[in-house]
């Protein structure tokens, strides 16, 4: 048995696979399989276990992978973003460098136990994140060409998938992450397996959509080929994905650091977009979470009474009420925290987004109205000691494969 962030996890006795799905609403699993493109999935439902569970907020992909791997909330390990604003350099940061994490991961815990890991991420962008300190098997289907047994555990991936290397912009990139967990577990047989894919797709694509119904199908015939394995698959999101558009079809936006400039003066306010990363195509950096720092002289009180009442503003937290209400680092989120509600996004500057990339309506997440995601484990659970109507959570995917499934 491990513990980590006081939570424990029994060694798994069976190759044991935890899947994230980016950007996967229960309905995409619902259309696909509705429709007969998802037939292990259909098996796995009647057979094992399917839950909703919530992600964390702000529901983007960096808070939600590095919570899914450390069992935990961000207010644990520190991960409150895709991007963020360093106070103590007063520069606004990318988050994926391995010293803003703040706690181990199951990974290397079980790394360090003598466990043979393997991750396998979709952008190179979590790749430190995930591997930070875990003796195994870490690299991205983004940099697959690149992957050297010094760096990543593990060389030749791309002789070994047999597939070419994926444009960044595709579904090929998630793809890559199945076909190489499947031929790793063929021949390596890990003792746990970590899968994070993109969601290109689910930007592009609604649930029962072509686009998404060849996608998932493409992702059950991988599942499909791990169960035949033996593996206990445990498969979950990091958040939804909701339509962000207007009747007229275009993204329906709040531009923040615009209204704040208006309110208090130019640049009084600093507006954060954590959803910020380098993949603009897919968002625009447009989602429904932003955190705000505020002059010292203004009374806080006044502007979240203003903005409360703006059209498509869900809700306007102080720091501490969105640090306790979303267990966020409260050092790590602004003065204030606005969440928009379904089909509203929130920008900085109008003139600060080129929205010129998006080929269709726009489709974003990042808010409250993105939280709940499925949570399948491809094994009835063990029920002592498990109560199955508490209020689930996508980091409890660890503990339900470790725990309960094997």
């Amino acid at each position: 048995m491990i513990k980590v962030n006081n939570r424990s996890y029994q060694l798994p006795k069976q190759a044991t696979v935890i899947v994230c799905v980016d950007g996967c609403e229960p309905d995409y699993f619902a259309q696909a399989v509705a429709t007969g493109h998802m037939p292990w999935m259909k098996k796995t439902l009647a057979n094992g276990t399917g839950l909703v569970a919530d992600c964390v907020v702000p529901s983007f992909t960096n808070p939600n992978n590095l919570s899914i791997v450390t069992g935990a909330p961000p207010s644990v390990h520190g991960i409150c973003g895709n991007f963020l604003y360093d106070t103590a350099t007063g520069q606004e940061v990318m988050m994926n460098d391995a010293k803003w994490l703040r706690a181990p991961t199951i990974l290397a815990t079980l790394a360090d136990a003598g466990k043979s890991l393997a991750v396998i991420t979709a952008k190179d962008k979590l790749r430190a994140l995930l591997g930070h300190k875990m003796k195994g098997i870490c690299f991205s289907s983004e940099k697959a060409n690149q992957v050297t047994l010094e760096e990543n555990g593990i060389e030749n991936v791309m002789d070994l998938v047999g597939l070419p290397l994926p444009s960044v912009y595709s579904a090929d990139l998630s793809e890559f992450v199945f076909a190489a967990g499947v031929k790793i577990m063929e021949k390596m047989r890990p003792d746990v397996m970590y899968l994070s894919t993109t969601d290109y797709i689910q930007h592009k694509h609604a649930p029962g959509t072509e686009g998404a119904n060849q996608f998932y199908a493409m992702m059950d015939k991988y599942l499909s080929q791990l169960d035949d394995m033996g593996c206990v698959i445990a498969l979950t999101a990091d958040h939804g994905m909701n339509a962000k558009a207007g009747m007229d079809g275009k993204p329906d936006v709040i531009y923040l650091q615009d209204w704040f400039d208006a309110l208090l003066g130019e640049k009084q306010a600093r507006v954060i977009l954590p959803i910020t990363d380098p993949y603009v195509v897919h968002h625009g950096a447009l989602g429904s979470y932003a955190t705000v720092y505020l002059p010292a002289q203004i009374n806080a009180d006044s502007v979240i009474e203003k903005l409360t009442k703006h059209n498509g503003i869900e809700c306007v937290l102080t720091r501490a009420q969105a640090a306790e209400k979303f267990e966020l680092p409260s050092d790590r989120i602004g003065d204030l925290v606005i969440v928009s509600e379904r089909s509203t996004v929130l920008g900085t500057s109008a003139s600060r987004h080129d929205l010129t990339a998006l080929e269709v309506p726009l489709r974003s997440h990042g808010g409250i109205s993105e939280q709940r995601v499925p949570l399948v484990i491809n094994r009835q659970l063990k029920t002592e000691g498990l109560d199955l109507n508490k209020r689930f959570r996508n980091f409890d995917a660890f503990d339900l494969a470790l725990n309960f499934a094997q």
